[in-house]
């Protein structure tokens, strides 16, 4: 009979030899299985909300904390703090105004074209109040898109920002013909038929109005519109429920923040990254943000140390620019410990950590209207999520082979999607089901449709078309590898490659344009470039074309390069051939056709000559 001493060795040998095994053959089994935890416990919340009926909003949050936490600074504003109670009371101004005049009614969709600033959060919050579902206009979109964005949400009021009211003077008597009332964050206006606001908040009562007017049934109720630009051209307005947003708002906490951080917000606000998941987070946790207007490379870190920011929000390029500003000898004298934000590139990664300290950079995946997100909680350079064993069972996506010269996904002979081998690239789907719903665009179904795929593993089934293309590798890591279709990214917004084509047709010399991304050493994700036919009896303007894209297109989705071509290559449905544009790029040493190049110093499409081309490789010429 073995003695009580050799039982204990054996035990004790027992479970050293599994804890062995795990750390060999599963790394991050308790990284990976604590982290569910927390995702889990947010979402048996949000479950308990749906089963009592008792449905908790982001706006009821942020009520909650104004009550518990009034005198916290909530925002800082170029250098003035703002606290939960004082932008409580600011948002009840708002919302007094409009039920006062009776403006708008619950259930009504309101358009806001505004800056960043805590008249963003007042007025969105007020709205919210009120009952109403609120449309963010991204502010650098232009006229004709402005008019579209209208249609698709159904909004017949806009609340339009004090520094962007002249950007409409041109559009200005169609939006009235279209009976939508306007309203500027001014005091007084020169523009007739425009209702000032200003004036009319500091009269008002900053009383809170009935909170029924707030109140909701469901969680999948449409709380945000958020426009993005997808495949079909014009911009599309991504369906955002309170779901959704209180989904989004919990990031933060699940990668540990609390309620002692301070959160730098350089990011837009008319973008989810900002509004769901930096405003939204900030409230989860009774934190404090620190919103800019405009990001600034110069500033960051100056910021950074004044205010005590613990964690800031970027996209890839942002990070980028900050490792291109000269060197200081304060680099890493600061109190950043967390980044959080997506398209960070590996070599930028790590020049970020040493340049700036081991800050833990925290990358997220998902679309604005999309019903997949992955994490990277574990911190793997060059990963943008983090998939296991647990996260499949509650999360159905799967990785497709595709065919990038007929871009189309690779169908077999029963007609079915193939799945791509560990390690391999393909397209990212995630399976539509109750527990992962796709709420679509609003105001029209079949753009809705086009971003599903059906009858992809068997008949009947259903699927969100990311239009991404990714690989997974046998550790569960995820690396974002590149975008499909018509769609690229560039300095941080998405580009819709049909909406500037069309812009582009409306020049009298081009008789067909194809437009894409390629790729620029040092750059993050793809510039445009716009391959064109002349009609016959025409040439190339450089002039009349960069008055033309600096007049219609924002700046991040104007072409940057022109190739000139006597014929557009079609795949075989027609579609114009993209794939080889692309490998080539715009290197005027191997392509034989005419190049130009976007120079605003010069306001002219340019001649893209070596000297010029060497210039933008190396990083000499500021794109």
């Amino acid at each position: 009979m073995l003695s009580p001493v050799t039982w204990v060795t054996a035990l004790l040998a027992g479970i050293f030899s599994v804890h062995i095994a795990q750390r060999l053959r599963f790394p991050y089994f308790w990284k990976d299985f604590f982290f569910l935890l927390k995702i889990i416990r947010y979402g048996i919340r949000l479950e308990i909300y749906k089963l009592t009926k008792r449905v908790v909003t982001v706006i009821d949050r942020f009520i909650q904390q104004a009550a518990e936490i009034p005198n916290k600074p909530f925002l800082i504003y170029e250098g003035v703090s703002y606290t939960y109670q004082d932008i409580e009371k600011r948002s009840n101004k708002v919302a007094q105004v409009f039920a006062k005049r009776g403006t708008v009614k619950k259930g009504d969709t309101v358009a806001m074209l505004m800056s960043n600033g805590p008249d963003f959060v007042s007025v969105w919050f007020g709205l919210s109040k009120l009952g109403c579902s609120v449309a963010f206009l991204n502010i650098n979109i232009k006229s004709r898109s402005l008019l579209h964005c209208f249609n698709c949400c159904g909004a017949k009021v806009l609340i339009v920002g004090a520094d962007l009211l002249d950007t409409l003077e041109d559009i200005l008597p169609n939006l009235q013909e279209d009976n939508i009332s306007i309203w500027a964050m001014k005091t007084e206006t020169s523009y007739p038929g425009v209702n000032t606001l200003m004036d009319k908040i500091e009269e008002a009562s900053d009383k809170p109005v009935a909170a029924e007017l707030r109140a909701i049934t469901s969680l999948k109720a449409p709380n945000l519109y958020i426009f993005t630009s997808g495949t079909t051209g014009l911009p599309k307005a991504a369906v955002i429920t309170h779901l959704q947003s209180l989904k989004a708002a919990g990031g933060f906490w699940a990668y540990g923040g609390t309620a002692d951080d301070v959160i730098y917000t350089p990011l837009p606000l008319y973008h989810s990254a900002a509004s769901l998941v930096g405003i939204g987070g900030t409230i989860e946790m009774g934190a404090t943000c620190v919103l800019k207007k405009k990001f600034s490379a110069s500033q960051f870190w100056n910021d950074c140390r004044k205010y005590n920011v613990t964690i800031f929000q970027y996209i890839g390029e942002l990070c980028r620019y900050l490792c291109n500003q000269p060197k200081g000898e304060n680099d890493k004298q600061h109190k950043v410990h967390m980044g959080v934000g997506n398209g960070l590139r590996q070599d930028v990664w790590r020049e970020f950590h040493r340049r700036f300290g081991k800050i833990r950079m925290c990358e997220l995946y998902g679309s604005t209207e999309g019903n997949l997100c992955f994490m990277n909680h574990i911190g793997k350079i060059g990963s943008v999520g983090r998939s296991n064993f647990f996260y499949k069972i509650i999360f159905k996506y799967v990785l497709v082979k595709y065919d990038m010269v007929r871009d189309e996904p690779v169908k077999n002979q029963q007609g079915f999607c193939e799945p791509v081998k560990s390690g391999e690239s393909g397209l990212l789907l995630s399976k539509i089901s109750a527990q992962s719903p796709f709420f679509g665009y609003a105001g029209s179904k079949q753009l809705t449709e086009k971003k599903i795929l059906r009858n992809v593993f068997a008949e009947g089934d259903a699927y969100f078309n990311t239009g991404d293309l990714m690989a997974e590798d046998e550790e569960g890591f995820i690396a974002f590898k590149d975008r499909v279709g018509d769609t690229f990214r560039w300095k941080g917004e998405n580009v819709a490659t049909t909406e500037v084509t069309e812009i582009l047709g409306l020049v009298d010399f081009i008789q067909e344009a194809n437009v894409y991304g390629v790729e620029v050493p040092g750059n993050e994700g793809k510039a445009g470039m716009a391959a064109i036919i002349l009609r016959p009896e025409f040439s190339f303007d450089g002039k009349k074309m960069f008055d033309h894209a600096v007049r219609d297109l924002p700046t991040y989705a104007r072409p940057l390069f022109i190739r000139i071509q006597e014929s557009m290559e079609m795949t075989g449905t027609f579609k114009q051939q993209k794939f080889q544009l692309v490998a080539s790029g715009f290197n005027p040493s191997t392509i034989e056709e005419p190049l130009y190049f976007l120079d605003y110093s010069q306001k002219c499409y340019v001649s893209l000559t070596t000297p010029v081309y060497q210039s933008i490789v190396e990083g000499k010429c500021k794109l």
